[in-house]
């Protein structure tokens, strides 16, 4: 990993990207997001202040665990301005989001579980297709995977 000597207080998009492992249009597109901001210098060009490294790393958890950028975002809005995430913060907002991950990881089990009905189907026209259509309340009256008009 790159290594940014100590008197260095503005990244480039170019050295965020790589101390952060964040494709260079990730950034962009985080940037737009709100997730993270910079200034632009007067050649146009970004540049990021050190503790856009920590946002970024939040980002890229948070997301690594199903959060969407939208409450992602919500979080960050939540920091004092300008302010990093700290262990506290994610310690905190992790707590926020596990039912949330909990409910999903539910659903997903019940999917999985559910997805040996379908094979060899084929059209998913089985007399209750448990995924077109999931707990279906008109299955068993009628034949397939969903309610013609």
């Amino acid at each position: 990993m790159p290594q940014i000597p100590e008197n260095v207080h503005e990244l480039t998009v170019g050295q965020l990207s790589a101390r952060s492992g964040a494709a260079v249009s990730a950034l962009h597109f985080y940037e737009t997001k709100g997730l993270i901001s910079s200034r632009r210098t007067s050649g146009n060009q970004r540049r990021y202040t050190r503790e856009a490294l920590r946002r970024v790393a939040f980002v890229r958890a948070a997301q690594r665990v199903g959060i969407p950028l939208a409450d992602i975002r919500e979080a960050l809005v939540e920091l004092p301005e300008g302010r990093t995430p700290t262990p506290e913060d994610w310690a905190r907002l992790s707590e926020n989001w596990r039912a949330e991950l909990d409910e999903r990881i539910r659903q997903l089990s019940d999917l999985r579980d559910r997805l040996s009905d379908c094979i060899g189907c084929g059209c998913l026209s089985l007399k209750k297709c448990a995924l077109s259509n999931p707990d279906d309340a008109f299955g068993a009256r009628l034949t397939g995977s969903r309610l013609s008009q």
